[in-house]
């Protein structure tokens, strides 16, 4: 999958907040992120408008730091950042996704954002402890990794609240006991063997490995003197509460 392109936009509000949005920039291309920045991305001499357009047309997500002086500067049409209101405003929001505009505030005590992303929601940056929670929340939204499943719409309207949290979207336990229910199904005896496990699973067979000994803690499956795998009561209920199989 080609990393998304991301184009970052924010005022030259002082040198600490100038460094504080190099790093944020440098944090999103470590973890997978084409983020697109004037720091590195434009020199003097280049043409200040094109470079506008063309990355704001070229990129997947415009990421809009919202410090007060940007939202003064935008809602006022002033500068570059004022440029930039000028066109996410009028011709591109024709070509591009308005969904891919999103504010991330930095001021310290309030999300005030431009006028024109007022109803938008935001992430928040503004309180340093907390950027890891705050990067997962973008990263999830950048690489279209939500934490959790939407479920499938059940067949039983008085199933209980208990335990219905949703599967996390990248649930390698699961992974695994869909391996297992898919590799029973071709087996007459009561027991699989790990090679049957990797022929049916896409991931490195030391990531296998790994979620067999998660699952065998959890009680789901069992591993065997000779190396065999069975799966216990509370593995075929897991199934059964996963909809894996039926009940």
């Amino acid at each position: 999958m080609n990393p998304p392109r991301v184009f970052i936009s924010y005022s030259h509000d002082s040198a600490e907040h100038k460094g504080w949005v190099l790093d944020f920039a440098t944090t999103l291309r470590n973890r997978g992120v084409d983020a697109v920045l004037d720091q590195w991305d434009l020199k003097p001499g280049d043409d200040l408008p094109h470079f506008m357009e063309t990355q704001l047309e070229a990129s997947d997500f415009v990421l809009m730091v919202c410090s007060e002086k940007y939202v003064a500067k935008a809602n006022a049409g002033e500068g570059g950042v004022g440029y930039e209101k000028m066109i996410m405003t009028s011709s591109l929001l024709n070509t591009i996704d308005s969904s891919t505009v999103i504010p991330i505030i930095r001021q310290d005590g309030s999300d005030h954002r431009p006028t024109f992303l007022k109803s938008k929601l935001y992430i928040n940056f503004s309180n340093d402890s907390e950027n890891e929670y705050s990067f997962d929340d973008l990263l999830r939204t950048l690489l279209n990794s939500p934490l959790y499943e939407k479920p499938s719409i059940g067949s039983s309207p008085f199933k209980s609240m208990d335990n219905s949290r949703p599967d996390r979207k990248s649930d390698g336990i699961k992974t695994l006991m869909l391996a297992v229910a898919k590799c029973y199904e071709r087996r007459t005896y009561q027991y699989i063997w790990f090679e049957d496990l990797i022929m049916t699973v896409s991931m490195h067979r030391l990531t296998l490995n790994k979620y067999i000994i998660e699952a065998s803690k959890q009680g789901l499956i069992r591993m065997e003197s000779d190396g065999a795998i069975t799966i216990t009561p509370d593995g075929i209920s897991y199934l059964e509460q996963h909809e894996i199989i039926e009940s």
